[in-house]
């Protein structure tokens, strides 16, 4: 894949496209799914890699922010950063130098994007031990200390069944949002991410299914995956 990704942020360079469109349906149920608990922090994740997991976070992501929500989106994909490709932005300094620097824990290194209202956290240097940092209580702290300057925080996190990285960090946010391709995604995979994110008690909100054939090449839509549903 291209270094430059940008091309992949759909809500900006055509906001009125069907895909748009998905986007802003996925928000608005999204809304209507927390409206008895506000979500101030979310994790995006897949099952398994390559599903679209990044491209859907950024997506998202614009579309909050075009609603009048102050938006902060953070790479913890710690393993194969893409959101600083996506919004055109500088890997460093990111989200790993904030959780080693108390200097920036008041003032995070946040990067402003194409989109009004939406800053960026990058992933910074890459660790050599990322779910340790994940798990730790400097994670706590530093999803706090985002939540001050922001009504909503996502997090890009690797897929639930490569590594625990996903799974430490549902446990530290409000709710998961989990994307699985069509044709791609395998059942069992499927399966054994919710019940990976289900072990750690989290708040599985929903489902993203991407690559969807029909009259688009690429459609998106949200299928509940509330737990007992």
């Amino acid at each position: 894949m291209p270094d430059d990704r940008s091309s992949t942020l759909i809500t900006l360079a055509n906001p009125r496209s069907p895909i748009s469109e998905a986007y802003r349906t996925l928000r608005t149920n999204l809304e209507f799914t927390s409206l008895d608990k506000p979500l101030r922090s979310m994790v995006v994740t897949s099952a398994s890699p390559e599903e679209g997991k990044s491209t859907t976070l950024a997506n998202l992501a614009v579309t909050l922010a075009q609603a009048g929500k102050r938006v902060i989106v953070v790479d913890c994909d710690l393993r194969r950063p893409a959101l600083h490709q996506i919004f055109n932005a500088r890997p460093t300094p990111g989200f790993t130098d904030m959780m080693r620097d108390d200097a920036l824990m008041s003032k995070p290194p946040l990067q402003e994007t194409a989109a009004p209202n939406l800053q960026l956290l990058a992933s910074g240097t890459l660790p050599p031990n990322p779910s340790e940092l994940l798990a730790s209580r400097r994670m706590s702290e530093v999803i706090a200390a985002l939540q001050q300057s922001a009504d909503v925080v996502l997090f890009d996190a690797p897929p639930v069944i490569a590594v625990t990285d996903a799974a430490v960090l549902s446990s530290k946010v409000d709710a998961v949002l989990l994307v699985v391709s069509a044709g791609k995604t395998k059942r069992e995979h499927a399966k054994q991410a919710r019940m990976l994110l289900e072990k750690v008690n989290a708040r599985l909100i929903g489902t993203v299914l991407t690559n969807v054939k029909g009259e688009m090449s690429l459609y998106q839509y949200y299928a509940s995956e509330e737990k007992g549903g």
